[in-house]
Parts: structure tokens; sequence; C-alpha cells
């Protein structure tokens, strides 16, 4: 009986990522430590080169078409998760959490995300497959979020807040203070050990939420490229797979990346006008789809650097007018969970 190519190419997607994730919790950050920007720069490229080299793949064994399909869904996601990266910036400083400590909560938040994102992109797929209608309610709501995240001005966010973490705390009894990088511990009350929840934990929930948010946005992105699940998930989950890395290199450089947010924009209306056209009968070739995504985040990149240039971030500054040398900080002790 002859094998389809394309479940060889799902089966070593689906090995890759339990190796993946093996190897990365296992073997390269056993231990805790506070990861510098040349390590996550050489991880960076690692992830996207692993992405590159299975979109060849999916040229050779699935033809162009789809290969196209999905190195757009990758670029969009890509850049789409850059502006995740300052949202995990933001709840990691509300925390106060451990530099060392936040590779171990990030893991587990993409190990999170993909099942989520799995589960968003089947049930999304057999929608579409029942009503079809609902790939234009995806494009009208794709311009909404783009034209919003180009007007809607930043307001102070308190993701420490957010309705989980209080009903968390709620439910189980939380420490005040981290246990190295457990998420749960014992704790002695009224006289017997109970299991409780310690702040890392809660930070886990807030990312899991706030991926979940940047989700509804990023999946019908993908959608507007292509309907197929396999192309779907793989472009998302390799996008998601480099997420951390993508961390710790931009975190501390938002300001470096002022009018990034534009061009992310404007890819979302492209994207959605994109899928509204087919009701009149426009249909924008896949390889023109990819040339304006390119065109638009290159730009916007491209502006935030010119318009930044020389600039100190304000953490960089407050560091050195406090005479505070740069460098890795001291490192916590590890603790198994």
């Amino acid at each position: 009986m002859p094998v389809d190519p394309s479940n060889v190419l799902l089966a070593v997607f689906v090995a890759f990522i339990v190796v993946a994730l093996t190897l990365d919790l296992g073997v390269f950050h056993r231990e805790a430590h506070v990861v510098r920007p040349r390590e996550a720069l050489g991880w960076s490229i690692a992830w996207i080169a692993l992405a590159l080299i299975f979109g060849a793949g999916v040229f050779v064994v699935r033809g162009s078409d789809d290969g196209v399909a999905y190195l757009t869904g990758y670029l969009i996601e890509k850049s789409l998760s850059v502006d995740t990266v300052f949202v995990f910036s933001l709840i990691f400083g509300a925390f106060a959490v451990p530099r060392e400590l936040q590779h171990r909560v990030l893991f587990w938040g993409v190990f999170g995300a993909l099942v989520l994102r799995l589960v968003m992109i089947v049930a999304g797929s057999a929608l579409i497959d029942r009503y079809a209608w609902i790939l234009y309610l995806f494009g009208a709501f794709l311009v909404f979020t783009g034209i919003r995240m180009a007007t809607q001005k930043e307001d102070a966010r308190h993701p420490e807040d957010n309705v989980l973490v209080r009903l968390a705390r709620r439910a189980i009894p939380v420490t005040s203070d981290y246990e190295g990088s457990r998420f749960f511990t014992r704790r002695e009350v009224g006289g017997r050990l109970v299991r409780a929840a310690t702040p890392l934990f809660l930070v886990l929930l807030t990312v899991e939420l706030s991926d979940l948010v940047f989700a509804v946005d990023s999946i019908p992105a993908i959608f507007a490229v292509t309907t197929d699940p396999f192309l779907v998930f793989t472009s998302n989950a390799f996008a998601i797979l480099g997420l951390r890395a993508l961390y710790f290199l931009f975190a501390e450089a938002r300001d470096r990346f002022e009018y990034l947010k534009y061009g992310l924009a404007a890819v979302l209306v492209f994207v959605g006008a994109k899928m509204l056209l087919v009701i009149v009968g426009v249909k924008i070739p896949a390889l023109a789809s990819l040339a304006v995504v390119v065109l638009l985040i290159v730009a916007s990149l491209a502006w935030s650097v010119m318009k930044t240039r020389g600039h100190t971030a304000p953490e960089a500054e407050s560091d050195r007018a406090a005479g505070i040398p740069p460098g890795p900080q001291p490192e916590a002790p590890d603790a198994q969970p």
C-alpha cells in the first residue's frame, strides 16, 4: 500500500516537536539561567533555519502553491509574535519574575499554546468546511482588528490583575514568594500540609491567556492564506517554537520597534481585505500576497530603526545613571518541580 508523502511530512513534524521540546527543557535548559542576547540570537537563527528547511520540504512534497502558503503563513505569524513578546515583557515585569525563571514559564507557555492552537485550528477548519461564509467574517474581523491596532493608544495594562489570576487565587492557596522554578509547593495551613501554587503558576496562567488573545487574531490571518489545517498549524507552530528565543532577543528593545505595530496593522488589514475581495471575484495570487506582507513588515522595521537610531532604552539609561554595569544577573539555585 503506497504511503502518502503528506502523512510522512506530518509524522516528521510531530516527531520533531516532541524531540525539540524534550531536548530544550531536559538538556539545553535543564538548569535555570539568564538567557543572554547572544544565546537568544543563536536560538532564533536556529528556529528560523529549521522552519525554512521544513518549508523546503513542503515545496518538494506538496508543490509550490502549498510551499508559498506555508511561508506566507509563517511570516505573518512570526511578525505578529513580536507584539506578543512585548506583552510577555509586561507580564514578567508586573509579577517581578526573576530572569533566570522566565525561560521555564515560556517553555510551558509554548507547550500550552501549541495544544490550544491545534484545537482552535481543527475547530476553525471544521467550521469553514461546513460554513464557507465564515471566512468573510474572519476577513471583516481582521480589517477591524488592523484598524484598531493602528489607531488605539497604548494604555496602562495590569496583566497581574486579570480574571483568570483572580479566580486562581480564590480556588487554591498561593504563596507570596517564588519557590525556585516550582509551579506548586506544599504549605502548612491549619496544622496540615496543603498543595499551594507559587506566583510562577499565576504567571503561566497569564501567559497562556495572553497567547489565547493573540491567537484570535493570528489564526484567522493564516486562514486568509490557506484553509489547509496542516499548513495552518505547521506554519503557526514553527513561529511559536521560536517565540522564547525571540522574547529574550527583543523584550528589552520595545522602544526600537515603535512603528512595527503599523506594519502589523497593515498586514492584518491586507489579509482581511484579501478574504473580502473574493466576494466580488477578485483573488490575489499567493506570490503577490507574500510580497506585500514582506514589504509591509520590512518597511515598518526600517522606519522604526531610522526613527529610533541613537536612542537608548529607558532601562539602560536608568541602569547607567545608577552606576549598574550591563551583564547577567546572579543566578538563583535551580529547584525541581
